[in-house]
């Protein structure tokens, strides 16, 4: 099914919540601690984005809080356990769960990792990489299908952070994403952060990387920030850790990515050492002010 056929169907159906734009809209991860600072401060510029597998439940308190932002509010749903990388069948009880959360909140943008996380009966609490092969290829592609039938809409697929490299792998990183995106329609989450960490990990350029990324299917950027610390040998690590603000090099590179590409929706995540509402706002800005100065820039050559 390809994307136009997927967008009919879905404007089709009868909308629950108001349609909110996010086009050049900067947004945060939605952490419960901060409901009651956004709801006090009313409806605010921007988006927030959750994670699916932390709404798969009937309701209760999640979904009150979850329903109380999306009045308001456009919404990014974005995954991290359907398992897309992995060789064997997605889970059909999670695919379930995750079409019908699609339905209930009618997200902005739905999201999912290039990567795997199971491996038959076993959970692996982490987004594992995998190898770049043509049998690869062709198992990421029918699974997207898979989950694009499902939710009756284009996915958008976030390129990974990674840690280690696989021999057997026969095109780049960006070959399997452009390949993985011109088979299966889906659109692409593009995490600069995730480049920055690979990049550095593993001595190529962040930069020629970005070039050789089919930025004309990006539908939503993330911004998040990365820890230091060092492997068995002695030698630089980067972690993807989201436990601290944006690295100044990444907001180059983002800065170069708005300039070729416009103001896409831009997230920061920050899941973990969780600061303040403000503080957490305040790197929303700074995306927002890029976003935003880039559209001016637009404008005043179109003037």
């Amino acid at each position: 099914m390809n994307a136009a056929i997927l967008s009919r169907l879905l404007a089709a159906e009868p909308a629950r919540f108001p349609a909110l734009a996010i086009h050049g809209l900067a947004g945060t991860s939605f952490k419960p601690e901060h409901l009651a600072a956004i709801l006090g401060a009313g409806r605010q510029r921007g988006f927030f984005e959750v994670h699916a597998e932390n709404y798969m439940c009937a309701g209760g308190p999640p979904h009150r809080a979850l329903e109380a932002m999306r009045r308001d509010h456009p919404i990014s749903l974005h995954g991290v356990c359907m398992s897309i990388g992995g060789p064997q069948a997605l889970d059909k009880a999670h695919l379930a769960r995750f079409r019908h959360l699609v339905e209930r909140y009618e997200p902005a943008l739905v999201s999912e990792h290039l990567a795997w996380s199971t491996h038959e009966t076993t959970f692996f609490n982490d987004l594992l990489p995998l190898p770049y092969t043509e049998a690869t290829l062709a198992c990421v592609c029918d699974h997207i299908d898979q989950v694009q039938e499902a939710i009756r809409r284009p996915l958008l697929l976030e390129n990974p952070s990674t840690y280690i490299a696989f021999r057997e792998s026969s095109m780049s990183e960006t070959e399997f994403i452009r390949g993985v995106a011109e088979r299966t329609g889906c659109g692409l989450l593009l995490d600069i952060n995730n480049v920055f960490v690979s990049a550095n990990n593993h001595g190529f350029s962040a930069l020629d990387y970005l070039s050789d990324f089919p930025l004309s299917r990006v539908g939503e950027i993330h911004l998040a920030g990365h820890a230091e610390q060092a492997d068995d040998e002695g030698a630089p690590l980067l972690i993807d850790s989201h436990d601290g603000p944006v690295a100044d090099a990444v907001w180059k590179l983002y800065e170069t990515v708005i300039a070729r590409c416009g103001p896409i929706p831009t997230l920061i995540e920050w899941d973990s050492k969780i600061p303040d509402w403000p503080d957490l706002r305040a790197e929303a800005a700074a995306a927002q002010a890029i976003l935003d100065s880039h559209q001016r820039e637009m404008r005043y050559a179109a003037a």
